[in-house]
């Protein structure tokens, strides 16, 4: 196809842009050819019309598509050109913050000006064995990369790191050092790795300093050489220096400074080892002060200086060395202080007692006159005279730069020696890898001689770079068979021999140097005339004629011609270097001594180096007059010919190259300057790389990758079996022009651009696919939903109008019933209205009629009361004018009659006085008189009269006034009672108007109180209506309140259960990390155990060759015995000889705190002895008092009694013998010093061990005798009590009736009690025999039910199995138990053969001994007795033997026990046809019978022997899984055991009363159980590690790369660096294949009887390795981050997940392990767009850190175009979000973590006297007990 077809319209390209480089466009329409116009829309929406070049007609550049941006190489672009590269590190750069790049062979790394979590020890174990195209770029990839080539190929490697100042060239050499320290180790003890990076810090504190660029920057090249020995150990280095930038020390431009050495001295000034040099501030010196700039922001001098230091001594540079080279930099900063004054023109002087010259003669120990005579003058020699010149101030000062320059070149080269000393390695160095850490291209406004000599540099570097690629792209094409056609390719050589041949530019700069009057305008001049116009790269600047320009393969570079000449000489003063190698300073000599010899220092090549051949540029012949002067070499000179040894080197290794990218000239971080990144791009070959790999077939694809990728653009017709010919077929239809593939053996190549096309097929394809789809989809899903719709339209139409019909008759009915409701509500509102209005009128009618009566009669009363009122009043008015006119008229009256009768008193007075008078009166009075006589008559008559009418009325008056008295008593009484009531009404009255008045009063009160009511009516309801509020505000906030204390108590009672939880989860943590703390020491500490068994053994046979039979333990095992108290007394044979003490001069240094532990360990060991001693004297006490109290009961139990005590004396009396023999024979060994005597194999060993022996058996059947013939002397006693008793009672009658005496008859009664009491006796002992019986059969009961059971389960196993597996599952458990059958009964035979045969010796024996006893006795018996008492034979009844879980072996087959029960054992045999932990319970049984013996020695070294026998088969087959759980599987078994029979309460809870009998009674094993604890612990560590080697291979493969879901992930164009193809081949592992190992590793443990516990633990640990290391090389694979392989992840662990559901382990804790993956994979799936999906993803993802969450994102790459990537923002957010989350930044999970192991107590339900010894374990001389 070709390539303006793909111009299109929506085509994007690039076209060049002045700020951006380039910018991004997109075609508004297709380009036909012969445009001259391209209409483009740029992404910022503007239109452009870009014009087409006329003369070449080049098109832009096409941008690659979308899911090939970010790629991790650059190769695997389809466009490769300059913007896409670009464009690719920019985005990989700024938005995946990824720093490395491949380029084909190169490593792009550009520098983040951040620490950044990526180089720590986990991410070097993740890159360490994997192939260099299988993770993510890295510096650690190249390394590993080279370190494999190196081991693989056998080839030295080199790893070349370039790019200008600030790149991170010294860190990039720095970090691959560190991986091959970390990765290989050390050969020695010395640890070179650690002084191989001790290096960095001297050289950077000599060789580094501060520029505008970095803060950091290598002022010299150096090409470190790190040597390896045959096993690939790092065993030495050497480094190589180039170039230093001496001019640095005297001079610094602006915002610079001088080497970090001055500076650190300088802050340093104040420690008292640094008074003597008495230094200051920096600004105090001029040679530190010129930048202006002392300090680096974040860095401290002090400290610096401090690891500086410490570097130093760690390689070996004494102290005393130190303080010479801090004397010399000192004398360097008071020389530069030296200052001079002009006398005249050509001559200067110092000034008297100059104190910076003062202290630098005193530091330096020379003479301060004759230092300063010659710093002021020089000698002239002529051939004839010499001469002393003075010289002028200028020239003086450059003298005094010069000086201090050439000292401290020097004192850096004495430095790199000894470094490269310290480094140096006596082993022959079998291979090497060289680091080069040299400058890139550099050119600044101003270049001089060093920026000459370094793009000098850069141009053989390039040149080396360029034919490497090429040879490699040609090695390719040759290897796939593919025609090879010249590519074009800019070559260095012209530029090269430019500068380095005959009359070259550093050629006639020697020659200018060597004339007298040479200056560098004479030097520019012949430049001028030698090559301008000659050759192409050399030009003149126009307006400059002390200038030259090279045109270089990065740039055209102008040098200035001025300085050239000097600083190629590099002259100093011959007088003044005189002066120094004169000093009485020591150190400051040595600096000079290779000045005669004219050899640099740094082309020295180590002796530990591979010689590399090489042939010198021009040889010379020296001649015997030659002056000193002519030997020495120009600067320029010795660069050319190290850089030529340096090329050889290089030449003669494989290169790797590491181009260090600058990204701004700020130090931002993350900020990407493209102008600056392209111009670094062009200067270190990338682009040239990219150009050559373009200019043919830059897209590879194998066969495989192409099918799979490409699949979806054949047709099913084209597919055949044939993968190779089908691509071919398909090819040949989709690329017409053949010129654009090839075909290769293994792979298709493309030219550039085809793949790019495929995609876009491909994508058209999928497209079209998936418009068909939906189109389908949507077509079907619409007819679907209007299906549905319609159904559900019908539906509803029926519904509804039934709906309607029922509402319509509803409301028919609803109609009439409202028409009736209405009628009846209508009449009863109307009838309610006429009653409610009746009732009213009524009411009115009753009101207003009797207010008008009230009315009425108030008007009536109110004019009766009127007229009662104006009667009183009237009436009143009358009396009252009555009253007044009677008192007038009266008082007139007497008035008047006062008048007259004062004038008759006056007339009386006056007649009174006259006779006349009395007279009258008496005439008067006569007729008086006689007118009364006349009227007494005439009332006597009267009064007679009346008196009888008196009498009459008298009468008639006493009826009266009875009548009257009646009436008026009653009269009385209702006076009275109107009294009474008037008085009551008068209180009525007064009442009333009292109550009118309070009435009056209440009613003024109650409208005052109404008033008052309004108003507090108003203030309540304002008050109320306040409160209200108030109380609606305080139930408010008492609700607020209530639901903040029930918030509160709910965050308190979460709080506290969160704090309770986490306090728990810290204290669970706390265990965990104790015990892995501890599990990490004894993992540490087998370790170190069995490295120091193999020196021991390499030690051994470096030494000598051991004598048969005698072998050394290590002192670790010794120490290890001691410190657990479990080193046996007794001398070991065979596999544990005797330990004798090495020479001297190999005894490994004292350990105090281990002696401290095991002092105080001897010391609580001899405290709880003598404990035991006490306890053992209390309790022999209590045994003799209960003797004593025992010796009064009858003679019967007396003699019972007096049978067990005497066996037990016996017992204990030849126990105390045995043990003393034992002691004595013990001593008597220990006293034999010479190991040739006490050698198992000696004379004297032999004759001990073989009396030991017989000593030993004579005891037992010594034993065996005594107790035998009192059994039968006890047993012949009771037969003839009990036979005298019986004769005694047939007679009795008779017996007592001729018994008359009562003592007869007392004694008689006594001996028929002691007959009752053995009777009894006889009873209680067949009742317990009874007991034992039917305790026997109720265990055989019980055994048959436990194999009944057994049975079941097998049957019910075999019911789930398949037919055919059942049968033959049925088969092997029936030729099992046969087998076991079989080897029981044999077993069985044996022992009962060997009992027969021992029963019958002893028989003999017993028997003689019976007959002399009898005899003995006979002889004591009367004749009588004999004759009346005959006495039979006694039958000696023969027991079954009841057997005590113990097993009996002899001392000296303990080595046999333990070699055929643990050493030769093999696991399988045992795992299947025996019971699981079998030799764990043997060895528990012969446990058993050492403690019932009470032999401490036996017991202590049958364990001894144990543990190292375990451990020795573990060291020999520990990488075979079955070997390692098997003995894990045994050695918990056996602790289980000890635990179980200890007799501790705690373990005993679930034994039965028969395994209670069993406990271990004579040692406490405690110690020895947290020795095998420690043991299971190092097995189970092992275990892991063993399986972890098993399964890592796998894990990859199966997890991540192997397709389970076959055609849901796509496979990507891939780069030069291939990746490990997701397709299964026939070598690849899947996930059935770490399902299948899983399987295996289950149904081993299960096997070997594991603890399900224990199971658990180790699947957790299993299933932890697995999402680790999975995660781990997901963090770090940019291609596994996609949707796709997330779903691929989660189907794999939902089989992960389903295996442990099979296996009844989801309560393992292992599914919480695959926590971090399972959330990552779902991490890959989720939404990434909007911010509620950031809350999402913060939520999911709380078993990822925060550091994993973004990387994930960051590396998330979509496979198809349809996926989308994540943006940058989103990322910003998550981080936004995550920033209080307090997790580690650690960013990959530790895979070699292993879980602190437990072991939970397991009791065995097994009775140890069921054991069987099976003949197949060859255990035959032990025997059951």
């Amino acid at each position: 196809m070709a390539a303006s077809e793909l111009y299109t319209k929506f085509a994007r390209v690039w076209i060049p842009d002045p700020e951006e480089v380039w910018k991004s466009a997109e075609l508004l329409k297709d380009y036909k050819p012969g445009d001259k116009v391209l209409l483009l829309h740029l992404e910022e929406g503007k239109d452009l019309e870009y014009r087409l070049d006329p003369k070449t007609k080049e098109l832009p550049h096409l941008r690659n598509p979308d899911i090939l941006v970010g790629e991790n190489d650059l190769t695997a672009l389809s466009y490769l050109h300059e913007p896409a590269v670009l464009h690719n590190l920019r985005v990989r750069f700024i938005d995946s913050k990824l720093i490395y790049t491949y380029c084909g062979i190169v490593l792009v790394a550009i520098n983040p000006y951040e620490q950044l979590p990526i180089y720590g020890e986990d991410i070097i174990n993740a890159y360490s064995g994997q192939n260099m195209g299988d993770m993510d770029p890295h510096i650690f990839a190249v390394a590993e990369e080279a370190y494999k080539q190196m081991a693989r190929d056998e080839r030295n490697q080199s790893i070349i790191v370039s790019g200008e100042s600030g790149a991170g060239k010294t860190v990039s050499a720095k970090y691959a050092m560190r991986y091959f320290a970390t990765v290989s180790g050390s050969a020695s003890e010395a640890n070179v790795e650690e002084k191989v990076l001790a290096s960095n810090p001297i050289m950077e504190s000599i060789g580094n300093a501060k520029t505008t660029r970095n803060d950091n920057s290598s002022r010299f090249g150096k090409y470190i050489e790190i040597g390896f020995d045959k096993r690939y150990r790092i065993i030495g280095a050497n480094m190589r220096t180039y170039l230093l930038e001496k001019s640095r020390v005297v001079f610094q431009a602006e915002e610079e400074r001088n080497y970090h050495i001055f500076y650190q001295l300088c802050a340093s000034a104040k420690l008292p080892e640094f008074k003597m040099l008495r230094l200051g501030n920096a600004d105090n010196f001029h040679y530190t002060k010129q930048g202006g700039s002392p300090v680096i922001e974040g860095v401290d001098d002090t400290k610096e200086m401090a690891h500086t230091r410490q570097a130093c001594t760690l390689l070996g540079i004494s102290e005393s060395y130190q303080m010479g080279i801090f004397r010399i930099l000192a004398g360097i900063l008071h020389l530069g202080n030296v200052a001079f004054t002009s006398r005249d023109s050509d001559s200067c002087t110092i000034p008297p007692k100059h104190e910076p010259l003062s202290i630098f003669s005193d530091l330096m120990g020379v003479d301060y006159e004759e230092m300063c005579h010659w710093l002021c003058h020089r000698k002239l020699a002529t051939a004839t005279e010499t001469y002393i010149k003075p010289i002028s101030k200028l020239q003086a000062t450059n003298a005094r730069d010069a000086l201090a320059k050439h000292i401290y070149a020097k004192l850096f080269n004495w430095i790199v020696d000894h470094v490269n000393q310290a480094l140096h390695s006596a082993v022959k160095q079998h291979s090497f890898i060289g680091v080069l850490d040299i400058y890139g291209f550099e050119t600044f406004e101003i270049n001089s001689f060093e920026q000459f000599c370094i793009n000098y540099a850069n141009e053989k570097l390039q040149q080396q770079f360029n034919m490497h690629v090429f040879k490699l792209e040609q090695e390719e094409y040759m290897k796939e068979q593919i025609p090879w056609t010249l590519i074009d390719f800019y070559d260095n050589q012209p530029c090269i021999n430019l500068i380095e041949s005959k009359l070259g530019i550093l050629d006639l700069l020697d020659e200018e140097c060597k004339m007298p009057k040479g200056t560098d305008d004479t030097w520019a001049q012949k430049l001028y005339n030698t090559h301008l116009n000659k050759c192409a790269l050399f030009e003149k600047p126009r307006l400059s004629n002390k200038a030259f320009i090279i045109q270089h393969f990065a740039d055209k570079v102008e040098y200035q011609c001025e300085g050239f000449l000097e600083k190629n000489k590099d002259t100093v003063f011959e007088e003044q270097i005189k002066v120094l190698k004169s000093s009485k300073f020591k150190m400051l000599p040595e600096l000079f001594q290779d000045d005669e010899k004219a050899i640099s220092p740094t082309s020295a090549t180590s002796s530990g180096r591979m010689p590399l051949s090489r042939t010198p540029a021009k040889p010379t012949k020296g001649r015997p007059g030659q002056t000193a002067k002519e030997h020495k070499k120009t600067v320029g000179h010795q660069f050319r010919n190290s850089l030529h040894l340096l090329m050889e080197t290089l030449n003669a290794t494989t290169p790797h190259y590491v181009r260090c990218i600058k990204p701004n000239d700020f130090k931002f971080p993350f900020t990407f300057d493209e102008k600056r990144a392209v111009q670094q791009l062009r200067a270190c070959g990338v682009l040239e790389t990219i150009r050559i790999s373009a200019a043919g077939f830059p897209s590879r694809w194998t066969y495989q990758e192409f099918f799979s990728r490409y699949r979806v653009l054949m047709k099913q017709k084209d597919v055949l079996s044939d993968r190779k010919q089908t691509c071919k077929n398909v090819l040949e239809k989709l690329i017409l022009d053949k010129d654009k593939y090839q075909f290769g053996k293994t792979k298709i190549f493309f030219r550039a651009g085809q793949v790019a096309y495929l995609e876009k097929l491909r994508a058209d394809k999928l497209r079209a696919a998936c418009i068909r789809i939906q189109k389908t989809i949507r077509g079907w899903l619409l007819r679907k939903k209007y299906l549905r719709m319609r159904k559900a339209a019908i539906t509803v139409q029926r519904y509804v109008r039934g709906y309607q019909a029922r509402c319509y008759a509803k409301f028919l009915r609803r109609t009439k019933a409202a028409t009736i409701i209405q009628k009846y509500w209508r009449m009863y509102i109307v009838r309610r209205k006429y009653k409610i209005r009746r009732m009213a009128t009524i009411v009115l009618q009753s009101y207003l009629r009797g207010y008008l009566a009230r009315n009425r009669y108030r008007k009536m009363l109110r004019e009766h009361k009127a007229v009662i009122i104006q009667k009183w009043v009237r009436g009143w008015l009358a009396r009252t004018r009555y009253k007044r006119s009677m008192h007038a008229i009266i008082y007139l009256q007497c008035c008047f009659r006062r008048m007259m009768a004062k004038r008759e008193l006056k007339k009386l007075k006056i007649e009174a006085r006259s006779v006349e008078r009395y007279k009258k009166l008496h005439i008067g009075m006569e007729n008086k008189i006689m007118q009364l006589q006349r009227k007494v008559d005439e009332q006597n008559k009267d009064y007679k009269c009346l008196m009888e009418k008196l009498t009459t009325l008298e009468g008639i008056y006493n009826s009266e006034t009875e009548k009257l008295r009646s009436d008026l008593e009653r009269l009385q009484l209702s006076e009275e009672e109107a009294k009474v009531a008037t008085g009551r009404v008068l209180s009525l009255q007064e009442e009333i108007a009292k109550l009118r008045k309070d009435l009056e009063q209440t009613q003024s009160e109650k409208k005052s109180i109404e008033e008052r009511a309004d108003k507090y009516k108003q203030e309540t309801e304002q008050l109320v209506s306040n409160l209200k509020e108030e109380n609606t505000l305080l139930k408010q906030e008492k609700e607020a309140l209530n639901h903040l204390i029930v918030e509160q108590a709910k965050e308190m009672t979460e709080t506290m259960e969160k704090k309770l939880v986490e306090e728990t989860k810290q204290l669970e943590l706390d265990l965990n990390d104790e015990r892995l703390r501890y599990q990490n020491l004894l993992n540490e500490f087998s370790r170190l155990e069995e490295r120091y068994d193999d020196l021991k053994e390499e030690m051994t046979l470096m030494v000598n060759v051991p004598k048969p039979g005698h072998k050394r333990t290590d002192s670790t095992h010794s120490s290890n015995e001691s410190e657990y108290t479990f080193s046996s007394e007794i001398a070991e044979t065979e596999d544990m000889p005797l330990r004798t003490e090495e020479p001297s001069e190999k005894k490994v240094p004292l350990d105090m705190s281990l002696f401290l532990k095991l002092q105080k360990r001897v010391t609580e060991l001899e405290q709880e002895k003598q404990v035991m001693q006490d306890e053992l004297d209390r309790k022999e006490e209590q045994v003799l008092r209960s003797k004593a109290k025992e010796e009064e009961r009858p003679q019967i139990r007396g003699a019972e009694l007096e049978y067990e005590s005497l066996k037990r004396q016996e017992l204990e009396s030849e126990n105390k013998k045995l043990k003393n023999e034992l002691n004595e024979l013990r001593k008597a060994l220990s006293e034999k010093s010479a190991p040739e005597v006490t050698a198992p194999g000696a004379p004297a060993y032999r004759v001990l061990m073989e009396q030991l022996t017989s000593v030993s058996e004579e005891l037992d059947v010594r034993k065996e005798e005594v107790l035998i013939l009192r059994s039968q002397l006890v047993s012949q006693k009771e037969a003839i009590q009990h036979k005298n008793t019986m004769t005694d009672s047939t007679i009795l009658l008779e017996d007592v009736q001729k018994m008359k005496d009562k003592g007869e008859i007392a004694q008689a009664y006594i001996g028929l009690k002691e007959t009752n009491r053995l009777l009894e006796s006889q009873l209680q002992s067949q009742k317990r025999s009874h007991e034992n019986e039917a305790e026997a059969l109720r265990g055989e009961i019980q055994s048959l039910k436990e194999e009944n059971n057994r049975q079941q389960q097998l049957l019910a196993q075999n019911l789930q199995l398949p037919p055919e597996a059942r049968i033959e599952a049925s088969l092997q458990h029936e030729i099992t138990r046969l087998t076991n059958e079989n080897l029981d009964l044999m077993e069985q035979l044996e022992k009962q053969d060997k009992t027969v045969r021992k029963l019958k010796k002893q028989l003999k024996v017993f028997a003689k001994k019976i007959g002399e006893l009898e005899v003995g006795q006979m002889e004591n018996i009367s004749p009588g007795q004999i004759i009346d008492e005959p006495i039979r034979p006694v039958n000696i009844p023969r027991k079954e033997k009841d057997f005590q879980g113990m097993l009996e072996y002899k001392k000296e087959d303990e080595q046999k026990l333990v070699k055929n029960l643990i050493l030769e054992l093999k696991p399988r045999g045992v795992a299947v046809n025996l019971i699981p932990g079998l030799p764990a319970y043997i060895l528990f049984m012969c446990v058993r019978h050492a403690d019932y013996l009470n032999d401490d020695q036996k017991v202590r070294s049958l364990l001894t022997s144990t543990i190292n026998s375990i451990k020795k088969v573990l060291k020999k087959r520990g990488d075979d899984f079955e070997t390692v759980s098997f003995w894990l599987s045994n050695t918990c078994r056996f602790l289980h055991c000890l635990k179980q029979y200890s007799g501790e309460e705690g373990f005993m809870k679930h034994n039965t009363s028969r395994q209670n009998e069993h406990c271990l009674t004579n040692f406490d094993l405690a110690e020895y159980r947290q020795v095998l604890s420690d043991l299971a612990i190092q097995i189970y560590q092992q275990l892991v590690r063993v399986l972890e080697n098993i399964l890592q291979p796998m894990i990859v493969s199966g997890m991540l790369e192997h397709e389970t879901i076959q055609g849901v992930s796509g496979v990507k164009p891939t780069g030069l660096r291939k990746r490990t193809s997701s397709i299964a081949d026939e070598g690849t592992y899947t996930l059935d294949s770490i399902l299948r190992q899983l399987n295996s590793f289950h149904s081993v443990m299960c096997q070997h009887g594991m603890d399900p516990e224990l199971i658990k633990q180790v699947v957790k640990q299993m299933f932890y390795i697995v999402g680790a290391i999975t995660l781990n090389n997901l963090l770090l694979r940019k291609d596994m981050c996609s949707w796709s392989k997330g779903m691929q992840i989660r189907y794999n662990v939902s089989q992960l997940e389903e295996w442990l559901r099979d296996k009844n382990l989801m309560n393992s804790g292992a599914k919480e392990t695959l926590e971090p993956l399972i959330q990552a994979a779902q991490l890959l799936q989720v939404k990434k767009k909007t911010d509620d999906d950031a809350e999402a993803i913060c939520s999911m993802c709380s078993a990822l850190t925060t550091a994993q969450i973004v990387k994930v994102l960051n590396l998330y790459t979509p496979v198809n175009e349809f996926e989308e990537r994540v943006s940058v923002s989103f990322i910003r957010t998550i981080q936004m979000r995550l920033r209080d989350r307090k997790d580690s930044p650690q960013l990959l999970m530790d895979a070699k973590h292993i879980f602190p192991v437990t072991f939970p107590f397991n009791p065995s339900s097994l009775a140890l006297e069921t054991i069987q010894i099976p003949a197949s374990l060859g255990l035959g001389f032990i025997s059951r007990v």
